[in-house]
């Protein structure tokens, strides 16, 4: 069935019950941030405040979303674009789009003027619902993007270049429009996360909405009495996939406006989760908060939490060691997916393998996995190649873009870039990124392999190993690394460490800095690159 009529049917079943709350720490200061380059917003609202709605309610403002949006007549074929922070709104007008038989096309919040308007050409937006952190940046483009109307503002003080969605929306009848939907339709356009250039607009059916729910709730068996802490950024697929376990099951979830460990032990606290996903920094600092003594676990009530898992980038066996010492009860996953191949789950370790940690796993629910060469051939167990999905949840194209989708789906395959390598026992490994591979001398080196093992280091917050042009060796391994307050750590204590590697293996060159992250977690390597590939630092060589 459609994705929408998972939304009907937890309205009829469990119309009364929560559906969503959103959570506003009150100790948030002024110019806190919440994810990496969170700058390009403005600060959050710094009242505490929770609201929640019922699924009933849930299912009442999709429809008038939808109604709002037929009225203008916007349905099948149109686009419709969502630019806001996560909130209490978010899903309802998400699948209020859904529900007219239009497309939904979120953006990423750390989006400038510019970039925005290339996302709403690029994806032929006819709408945008945005927010009020966005107001400047809708504003020096909204005479550019004259295609795009109506532009629906979210929030008190609507500005004069806009409609007020709160307005608007209240005056529409509530009932459902029931537009016929296929698993075939059009349903969403995500963008890629931009990290190796501009971002591409990932066009999916509702059958990969559909996939992704019956993925995650099979993979992390979801129930109705779960209820699960969702932090990351809803205009990307990993957040809202993994709330998606939550809508098939008609359970419950919490949105949470903030990173910081104590704000998340909080809210699982009083919220009672049982079920929380985190990015790779965020799980680092709730460990690091805990063995400070910032945070006391003794503060908070924490019995009911079973399920902590991991996805959007690699994972170091060393901090989920850390996790399950400190929460011996947890159980804990590694999660594997693209936007590509809608989200998270495609490949993803289980519950029941912690045993098999630094493994991202096995095929997940109703998907193939291969391990292939550049011809495309399968390679021999044990070796390293690039892995390719196969199943019902990957995209049907990249939007306007032949060239990028014939060189991306070949023969029903999705081919990743990602290069991997499948132990005796069958668990895939991810080795790294085919375009983050290092060559000196001829030998590849894999970027997340030396990441790793500098991780181990218990002074590093973080690090970021890339490859810097070498007029002998084409290119040596740079470690960018990123050290924890308190701690000083020289480039000679550094080097010593890196004896513990294969020669071939350790960096040529220490980097203190800090590590850049995109709003998903992962490490923007091309932005490494750009500083550091021309600068004028001397190369260190590591001694023999």
């Amino acid at each position: 069935m459609p994705i929408v009529d998972m939304l009907r049917r937890n309205a009829e079943l469990y119309g009364g019950e929560t559906s969503l709350i959103e959570l506003n720490p009150a100790e948030q200061e002024k110019r806190e941030v919440t994810w990496h380059e969170y700058e390009l917003v403005e600060p959050l609202m710094s009242e505490d405040y929770r609201r929640e709605i019922t699924w009933k309610e849930f299912d009442r403002r999709s429809n008038q979303m939808a109604n709002l949006l037929l009225g203008r007549g916007l349905g099948k074929g149109s686009h419709v674009a969502i630019l806001l922070m996560n909130c209490l709104e978010w899903l309802p007008i998400y699948f209020g789009v859904l529900k007219t038989g239009a497309v939904v096309v979120p953006l990423n919040y750390r989006y400038a003027s510019d970039e925005i308007k290339y996302c709403l050409d690029l994806s032929d937006s006819d709408a945008l619902i945005f927010g009020p952190e966005f107001i400047g940046r809708v504003e020096a483009i909204c005479d550019r993007i004259p295609r795009v109307k109506p532009l629906l503002f979210v929030g008190r003080d609507c500005p004069t270049f806009a409609e007020s969605y709160d307005k608007l929306s209240a005056e529409q009848p509530d009932t459902d429009p029931m537009i016929p939907l296929t698993d075939d339709d059009d349903a969403a356009i995500y963008f890629s996360s931009g990290t190796t250039g501009f971002p591409k607009a990932i066009l999916h059916a509702h059958r990969s909405l559909v996939t992704s729910c019956h993925v995650e709730r099979a993979n992390h068996e979801t129930t109705h009495d779960d209820c699960f802490l969702l932090i990351p950024p809803l205009y990307h697929t990993g957040a809202k996939m993994h709330w998606f376990g939550s809508l098939e099951t008609g359970g419950r979830a919490v949105i949470l406006r903030g990173i910081k460990p104590r704000w998340i032990l909080r809210a699982v606290s009083e919220e009672q989760c049982t079920i929380v996903w985190l990015l790779v920094p965020w799980a680092q600092d709730i460990l690091d908060a805990i063995e400070s003594g910032e945070v006391k676990l003794e503060d908070y009530k924490l019995d009911q939490w079973r399920l902590m898992h991991i996805g959007a980038q690699p994972v170091p066996p060393s901090l989920i060691k850390r996790w399950l010492k400190v929460f011996p009860h947890h159980q804990y996953d590694t999660n594997y997916g693209l936007s590509e191949s809608i989200g998270p789950g495609c490949v993803h370790l289980g519950m029941q393998n912690t045993h098999k940690v630094g493994a991202i796993g096995i095929p997940g629910d109703g998907w193939n996995v291969k391990i292939v060469d550049e011809n495309g051939a399968e390679v021999k167990q044990g070796d390293v190649g690039e892995l390719i999905l196969n199943g019902p949840g990957v995209m049907k194209c990249y939007y306007h873009d032949e060239k990028a989708t014939a060189a991306t789906l070949k023969n029903g395959w999705l081919y990743t870039g990602d290069m991997a390598m499948q132990d005796e026992d069958g668990f895939i490994y991810l080795v790294d990124r085919k375009k983050d591979v290092i060559i000196t001398g001829g030998e590849n080196l894999y970027p997340v392999q030396i990441e790793d093992y500098i991780r181990k280091n218990d002074a590093v917050k973080d690090v970021a190993v890339i490859g810097l042009p070498d007029h002998r060796l084409g290119e040596i391994a740079a470690a960018i690394i990123e050290i924890k307050p308190g701690y000083t750590v020289s480039e000679a204590d550094m080097f010593e460490f890196c004896m513990g590697l294969p020669r071939y293996k350790r960096p040529r060159r220490i980097i203190f800095a800090d590590v850049p992250r995109n709003a998903t977690g992962k490490i923007e390597k091309p932005r490494l690159r750009e500083k550091y590939c021309g600068s004028s630092l001397v190369e260190t060589q590591i001694k023999n």
